[in-house]
């Protein structure tokens, strides 16, 4: 089985730099006594995701998340051949990103890392919506082809400062299981580190099929419209 290498090389290089700016604007904040923000740090997400889809979108699709990547195959837009290779590259990546900012910075606001400041089930219930909602933007860019493709970065970028901004400080709004195993990994913090793996994977899928289901009724409407003139 042959992979394209440049399309692993550009999911590593993405969740690398999403690692090293997203958890990295958290521990910035820490060693500034909160220059950064709250705000700021929504934002810093937000943004590395923004410009790596417009920088790797035409390359590897700019997954930069496992749970992306799967729910994206369970609806047949992502070849199953791919999904290992994907995942293993966007943890290398995340764990290189953290790795250069323990080097950097030290083990310093927590590593950026993502652990429930709430009750465990309510902690997988927010991690469920906030990947949902970020899903379900996802599933616009890829599957409606009305959307303008130069404005999907924008859109996603968007979603994640969002669910950054609302459940941010209830659960680190991780929404990205190589995101949350990066820090834990070099940083040792693995509170309930299973909540950052679990919730996502059912978030997206559920956005996934439901967004297909909708479309698909949508498209079908649109037909018995189209056929009555």
């Amino acid at each position: 089985m042959v992979f394209d290498k440049r399309r692993i090389v550009s999911e590593a290089i993405g969740t690398f730099f999403l690692v090293l700016m997203g958890p990295g604007a958290v521990m910035v904040n820490a060693v500034s006594n909160g220059a950064v923000t709250h705000l700021g740090v929504a934002l810093a997400f937000g943004f590395v995701v923004l410009v790596m889809v417009y920088a790797l979108g035409n390359i590897s699709g700019a997954h930069l998340n496992p749970a992306v990547t799967l729910a994206l195959c369970s609806v047949n837009r992502f070849s199953f051949r791919d999904v290992v290779p994907y995942i293993m590259a966007q943890c290398f990546g995340a764990v290189s990103g953290a790795f250069v900012l323990r080097i950097i910075l030290g083990k310093v606001g927590d590593m950026g890392a993502t652990f429930p400041t709430i009750p465990t089930m309510s902690a997988f219930g927010m991690e469920v919506l906030l990947s949902f909602l970020l899903m379900f933007v996802i599933m616009t860019v890829v599957a409606d082809d009305r959307t303008p493709k130069a404005f999907a970065p924008i859109s996603i970028g968007l979603a994640v400062s969002l669910c950054a901004l609302m459940g941010g400080p209830l659960t680190g709004a991780s929404m990205n299981p190589a995101r949350s195993l990066g820090p834990a990994l070099i940083g040792g913090i693995w509170d309930r580190h299973w909540i950052y793996w679990l919730a996502p994977v059912v978030g997206m899928l559920l956005a996934a099929h439901i967004y297909e289901w909708l479309q698909l009724v949508a498209d079908e409407i649109n037909s018995e419209k189209s056929g009555r003139l």
